[in-house]
């Protein structure tokens, strides 16, 4: 089964978030960085919904697995 290819705006779109490339780059700024030991759902830069979904994400290897594992490296930056 192929998983489509989801742009790193529309993450931010489907989390509620602004995404438009300088709002992207201010959160992460912003709420960079996340330490080693906390699992990007559990960052406490997310809503329920939104770590909810992250986790979704990441244990069911959905669609947004690699875009989401994207995110969780650019929050993981100082």
């Amino acid at each position: 089964m192929e998983h489509p290819d989801h742009p790193f705006t529309e993450l931010f779109e489907q989390l509620g978030l602004a995404s438009d490339p300088a709002a992207i780059q201010r959160f992460i700024e912003r709420n960079s960085p996340i330490p080693e030991d906390v699992a990007l759902p559990d960052a406490p830069c997310w809503n329920e919904g939104q770590a909810e979904f992250l986790r979704e994400a990441i244990e069911d290897d959905a669609d947004w697995a690699e875009v989401v594992d994207h995110l969780n490296t650019s929050l993981r930056k100082s």
